[in-house]
């Protein structure tokens, strides 16, 4: 009997790479506008709504009335990845990491673009001729993590109330029209909340999907996008509700890949990656932000 015989056992390693679980790329890019942009800066320009007058008199004087006349700034941000595989790695193994690197590196830059729309959705968006003036994100437009219809407030994570508060918010401002989508973006959490109600798993409220996959798309005229970069503050998520005009995103450079040498490091292939772009809120009243208190389901 040969005691030696493990030195014969074929190691089998797999041809492939694979990737760490995560975001695999944007959930967000098209819901919001996205034009190209080529300066530092661009501006798109607003109009207010105004009021009709009643002619009272005959022959009386035409009335002039101001149109409110605004604009939002929309600033570049430059982002960039990179990464090297040496060459004498690189012939030591079974398969070519360029590709999955690049594929990780693109993933990073659609999360990123995500984390720029959320950014935007809430912070400072700049008015003004030149930009200069600065608009906060309008609080009168939150809904409070103990929201109720009826009863003693109780903090709550995404619920039926909380959907009709916030379609109600934005159908009041005219933000939206009545057919006009809305994206609702929550995180695993919220759906799992909604998942418990009966409104959104019985087929006689919505769609049979919800109750069969364990899923939901849309319900109540709110198009769902899941998203864990939603950003939290201890056990509170701050969800977002915005039609597509809400928030527009200027591309400066969409994602740009490089792959070639670097003479300076030993010809190691280096992968490199960038992008340009930036986002501003357009309409306070069209983002409705929602406290959701995720200890509770």
């Amino acid at each position: 009997m040969s005691f030696q015989v493990s030195t014969a056992m074929v190691q089998a390693y797999k041809a492939g790479i694979e990737l760490e679980f995560q975001q695999k790329g944007s959930r967000l890019r098209d819901t919001v506008m996205v034009d190209p942009q080529s300066a530092e800066f661009d501006f798109y320009d607003r109009i207010g709504s105004t009021e009709a007058v009643e002619a009272l008199t005959r022959h009386g004087d035409t009335p002039l009335i101001s149109t409110p006349h605004d604009r939002r700034r929309i600033g570049m941000r430059d982002f960039d990845w990179a990464d090297m595989i040496d060459n004498k790695d690189k012939i030591r193994l079974l398969t070519d990491p360029t590709s999955s690197y690049t594929q990780n590196a693109v993933f990073a830059f659609g999360r990123k673009l995500d984390d720029v729309i959320l950014e935007a959705a809430v912070g400072t968006a700049y008015t003004g001729k030149t930009g200069a003036a600065a608009v906060v994100y309008d609080t009168s437009y939150d809904i409070a993590v103990n929201y109720v219809e009826s009863g003693s407030a109780a903090n709550s994570n995404l619920t039926i109330a909380k959907l009709r508060y916030a379609q109600y918010l934005l159908k009041s401002s005219e933000a939206v029209e009545d057919d006009e989508p809305v994206t609702a973006v929550v995180t695993a959490s919220q759906l799992m909340s909604l998942l418990a109600t009966t409104e959104v798993t019985s087929a006689d409220y919505n769609s049979v999907k919800a109750l069969v996959k364990g899923d939901i798309n849309s319900f109540m005229g709110f198009n769902f996008r899941r998203t864990e970069r939603v950003a939290k503050t201890g056990d509170i998520r701050y969800c977002l509700f915005y039609p597509k005009k809400a928030i527009q995103v200027g591309m400066g450079e969409d994602i740009s890949v490089d792959v070639g040498p670097r003479r300076d490091k030993r010809n190691s292939l280096q992968i490199y990656v960038n992008t340009t772009f930036g986002a501003s809120r357009m309409w306070e009243e069209a983002v409705i932000r929602v406290a959701c208190d995720e200890t509770v389901i």
